[in-house]
C-alpha cells in the first residue's frame, strides 16, 4: 500500500481552531493506520440523519472482557481476554481471541448513548446532539420602522 504524504503547514498558517481537523488528517495517513488491522471487523450504520451504530464482530468475548471509552471526541474500544483458564490444544482455531484496541474518531456534538452485546455482536449507539445554537433558525422579515427626521 502506497504512503501519502500531506504537508498541512499552509492550512496552520491560515485557518484558525483547523488544526484538530489537520491533526486527525495526518494520523490517519500516518503510523496510527498502519497500526490498526482488521480485527476486529466491524460496520457503522447510519441510522437517520443523527444516529449511527457501531457493530463489531467479537465472537468469543464476554462483556466482563471489553472496556469502552469515550474521551475528547474519540471513542476507544478495548479487549482484555483472560487467558487464565485451562490450556486448549486446537486442531484449527479461526475464531481469534486475541486482545484488541479499536479507535473511532467522532465528530463534533456525537455522543456515545449506549452499548449492548447480542448473539456475539457488540452494538454501540451514537447521536448527534447539535446544541439549539448552532441549529438553523427563521428569520422573518419584517417591516422596517424609519424615523423623519424632518418632522422630529
Amino acid at each position: 500500500m502506497r504512503s501519502i504524504d500531506l504537508d498541512f503547514t499552509p492550512l496552520y498558517r491560515s485557518a484558525i481552531g483547523f488544526d484538530r481537523v489537520a491533526h486527525m488528517l495526518e494520523n490517519m495517513t500516518g503510523t496510527q493506520q498502519a497500526k490498526q488491522n482488521s480485527y476486529p471487523p466491524y460496520n457503522i450504520e447510519l441510522l437517520d440523519d443523527n444516529r449511527y451504530r457501531i457493530t463489531m464482530a467479537i465472537a468469543g468475548f464476554s462483556e466482563e472482557e471489553l472496556d469502552i471509552e469515550a474521551r475528547d471526541n474519540v471513542l476507544l474500544i478495548q479487549s482484555k481476554k483472560d487467558t487464565s483458564g485451562p490450556e486448549r490444544k486446537y486442531l484449527y482455531q479461526g475464531i481469534a481471541e486475541r486482545n484488541f484496541e479499536r479507535r473511532f474518531q467522532l465528530a463534533d456534538y456525537v455522543k456515545v448513548t449506549g452499548a449492548s452485546m447480542d448473539n456475539g455482536l457488540l452494538h454501540i449507539e451514537l447521536d448527534r446532539e447539535i446544541p439549539e445554537a448552532m441549529k438553523p433558525r427563521k428569520i422573518n422579515i419584517g417591516k422596517q420602522q424609519l424615523l423623519d427626521t424632518e418632522t422630529a
